[in-house]
Parts: structure tokens; sequence; C-alpha cells
């Protein structure tokens, strides 16, 4: 068995917009995932964006038989429904063999892709930076009007 994670798909409800909220996918390494709640917490504290999760925390693995059947499950139920890909771009990001499927995914299913670099850091993945169609800073004004502005 694979072990990944599956969110709740929950809503946080931040403020009002014109749109009604953003569907994101938050890819990111487990072995990292204070960045991720770090990241989770930027967004909650965000005025006026509501947001529905689609990441794939450790502690909600997908059940899935194979590696197979995992990336599949990702691309369905967590790729394909979200508007945009937040990628967390540590260097780890270069060296993490999931974090590059699940932007190939973003890519095959024409999902814009963000890249965040790191907190308190200037190293970033060099990956990722190829890859994602905006990078921005770990600022949450820069995060979510990346959002925004690429969101379908």
């Amino acid at each position: 068995m694979v072990g990944m994670s599956f969110s709740s798909n929950r809503t946080i409800s931040l403020g009002t917009n014109d749109r009604s909220e953003y569907r994101l996918f938050i890819s990111h390494s487990w072995d990292y995932s204070q960045e991720y709640e770090r990241m989770e917490e930027l967004l909650d504290d965000a005025n006026y964006f509501e947001y529905r999760n689609y990441s794939v925390p450790e502690e909600d693995a997908i059940d899935a038989n194979s590696v197979e059947e995992l990336k599949e499950e990702i691309r369905e139920g967590q790729i394909k429904p979200s508007s945009v890909v937040v990628v967390l771009a540590g260097l780890y990001s270069s060296y993490s063999d999931w974090i590059g499927r699940e932007v190939r995914i973003a890519e095959e299913e024409n999902k814009p892709i963000i890249g965040v670099e790191p907190w308190g850091s200037d190293n970033t993945s060099d990956y990722v930076e190829r890859h994602a169609d905006e990078m921005v800073g770990w600022n949450t004004d820069s995060i979510v009007s990346a959002i925004r502005e690429l969101s379908p």
C-alpha cells in the first residue's frame, strides 16, 4: 500500500470577494510539513479570501494499492478540481518525486502553478522555478494576488 494523505476538502471562510472561493492544491513534502502548516495559516489569515483546500496532508492518507492508483487519485480528487496549484519551493522540492509528479499532473491538466519561495531562505528549487507560471515570495499579499490573478 502506498501512503499519501487526503484533505477533508474543508472551506476556510475569510471574508468576501467577487469570487466565492478559490480551489487550491498545495504541493508540499510531508518531511517539511511545518512549511505547509505555515502556508495554511498565512492563507487563513488573509483578508477577504476564501479557499477550499484540496491538498494532501499526512494525517489524511489516500488509501491506494499502487503508485499508479495514487497518481490517479491525486489527479482526479485533488488537482483536477483545483483552480490553482501552489508549490512550496524549498530546495527539497527539487528532490521530491511526489512534488515532481504533482507538478507534471498540474501541467497535464493545464492548471496554473504558483511557486512560493521558502520563508526565511534565499535557496529556491530550480525545478519549481522552471515549471511555475509565477514565483512569489513568502508574503500573504503576493501569494493571494497570484492566486486571484491566475485562477480561471
